[in-house]
């Protein structure tokens, strides 16, 4: 038997390896460029807003969205909260730490980055790590503001997976109306069907359909306390709800909810790529120009 000869003989395994090499990274971009051109088509949205979505930190477009309302009623620096933030490598606010607003966060993980790297004394930013209740909601808002010595917020943010609606109603009617505020909804439950999940202090989200409320059900709560939805992102993730003293900055959006709902496209999620990954350094330098009172670093 040729020993050598059959050492030259390419093995199977060796085979599938080289084609799964080849071929992979091929089939990605191709996977790519179609998320990316049916994104582009679905941003033909009745709503003009849901065309500005554009991703810097959040999870699909919302970053771009919520610079356009903050552009519309000329917010150029202000507070922000979130509620449910995951490690904060990925939300709803932290391209507003990284345009100079302070704030604060609240979630039950722990971060994946230092918010204070500097060990500064005064700080623009706290954290928050507590499991969230319909009870201590409030508590946690204000404990937020004392931590960051401010007196309200302009924006909230809220998804947290369950007990939304919940939560949100608890804030409105304890008299916390920011400017913004933003939700994660359940688009399965499309205009004009009412839906929201009975409240349950210990819910953890299954991976299913039963979370939050509809968008209607949210927009009914909305409207009661002053507000108007302004938004849908294009992944029929999130709502933005916006107080109706700067309706007139609007005109150009459809008042009817069916006409601005979004519906669930979640195969898009994270399709909007924001250039190369998420590094930790650049969080952590954003913080710590924050903390500094530097409005960005990253120039």
């Amino acid at each position: 038997m040729n020993k050598g000869r059959m050492m030259e003989q390419p093995s199977t395994l060796e085979f599938y390896n080289h084609f799964l090499s080849t071929l992979l990274p091929q089939l990605h971009q191709a996977h790519l460029i179609g998320r990316y051109a049916g994104g582009a088509a679905l941003q033909n949205h009745l709503n003009p807003l849901t065309n500005c979505g554009c991703k810097v930190y959040s999870q699909n477009d919302e970053d771009g969205i919520t610079f356009e309302i903050l552009r519309r009623l000329g917010l150029q620096k202000g507070v922000f909260a979130e509620f449910g933030v995951g490690n904060g490598m990925e939300n709803n606010t932290l391209a507003l730490a990284a345009l100079g607003w302070s704030g604060f966060w609240v979630g039950a993980e722990d971060l994946g980055f230092n918010p204070n790297p500097k060990a500064a004394k005064k700080l623009n930013f706290h954290y928050q790590k507590e499991w969230i209740s319909q009870s201590n909601i409030v508590h946690l808002y204000q404990q937020g503001l004392a931590q960051i010595e401010r007196a309200r917020c302009d924006l909230i943010s809220l998804d947290l997976d369950g007990n939304d609606f919940y939560f949100v109603e608890e804030l409105l009617r304890s008299g916390i109306l920011p400017e913004i505020f933003i939700v994660e909804y359940n688009a399965k439950f499309i205009p004009p069907i009412r839906f929201k999940i009975e409240y349950n202090d210990q819910h953890r989200w299954a991976g299913d359909d039963y979370f939050g409320a509809s968008l209607c059900s949210f927009s009914d709560l909305f409207e009661a306390h002053g507000y108007f939805l302004a938004c849908c992102n294009v992944t029929g993730s999130n709502a933005f709800f916006v107080k109706n003293q700067y309706k007139k900055f609007f005109n150009d959006i459809p008042e009817e909810v069916g006409k601005l709902y979004a519906s669930p496209k979640y195969f898009l999620t994270g399709l909007d790529v924001a250039g190369h990954p998420t590094s930790v350094k650049a969080i952590e330098t954003i913080f710590s120009a924050l903390n500094s009172g530097i409005e960005t670093a990253l120039e």
